[in-house]
């Protein structure tokens, strides 16, 4: 996967879900660019325009579309990516979902919505890449957990529910295979200038109670979430197994 520096994934294939925008675009962006084929997933909107800038720097990449909410679309994604280039180092689960309104209110759909996308398919896109990962006995798994893995936020109670369970999802795989080579480990991105975001950046307040927390000052940008992914998908990183990367800004010091 690497050569001599540590931080490169030279030769490696990554599969990385939500790429077409945000946070999934940049990652599998620096992913290329430190070497590696991507897959980009795209859910409503395809990832064209990531595939195209990562040609640009010479690399290989395919744009795949699905809907996260539907249990084959799992197996479709990593059944593609093994056809196009033979083998899956890197997978990346970053797509996600939040839908905003107090627990009294908030619908059935929307709670089983955001924990089919968020928590469920990236269970069973990691069992699926984890079997070929085990297989070749080397891998990489990176999933996107949240600030709310930690805390329980404000209107979102699926959203954090969800991501708490993708940081236990994290360590329980990487308990079992972690001896076997594959590295699962996770992000929780702070507060980042995204779509999923957008409702906050626009509201004065929250906007305004948010930058007072952030000791660097500022709304993290998807780029800050990408060096991150880079790191915990190279051999640098063989060492570490089961952790929940904070990047926030100094948002979880305070």
């Amino acid at each position: 996967m690497t050569t001599g520096d540590p931080f490169r994934v030279d030769g490696a294939v990554a599969l990385v879900t939500g790429a077409a925008t945000g946070i999934g675009a940049a990652i599998a962006r620096a992913l290329a660019n430190a070497g590696a084929d991507v897959a980009c997933h795209g859910n409503s909107r395809p990832a064209d325009a990531t595939c195209d800038a990562i040609r640009k720097v010479g690399k290989k990449a395919i744009s795949l579309q699905a809907d996260l909410a539907d249990k084959k679309s799992a197996a479709a994604l990593v059944e593609a990516t093994l056809k196009e280039f033979g083998q899956v180092d890197v997978l990346v689960n970053n797509a996600g979902l939040i839908r905003r309104a107090p627990a009294v209110d908030y619908s059935d759909a929307d709670w089983q919505l955001l924990l089919d996308v968020n928590l469920s398919s990236v269970f069973r896109l990691c069992q699926l890449a984890g079997r070929v990962m085990l297989e070749q006995k080397r891998g990489k798994i990176v999933n996107v957990a949240s600030l709310l893995s930690f805390q329980g936020g404000v209107f979102v109670p699926a959203y954090a529910a969800s991501k708490g369970g993708v940081a236990q999802l994290t360590k329980a795989l990487a308990n079992e295979w972690a001896s076997k080579g594959v590295n699962v480990n996770a992000i929780a991105p702070g507060y980042i200038r995204t779509t999923n975001t957008e409702a906050l950046q626009k509201d004065e307040t929250r906007n305004r109670q948010i930058l007072e927390r952030i000791p660097a000052g500022r709304w993290g940008d998807a780029e800050d979430i990408a060096g991150a992914a880079v790191y915990l998908s190279s051999k640098a990183s063989d060492y570490v197994n089961g952790h929940v990367l904070v990047v926030d800004g100094g948002w979880m010091s305070r």
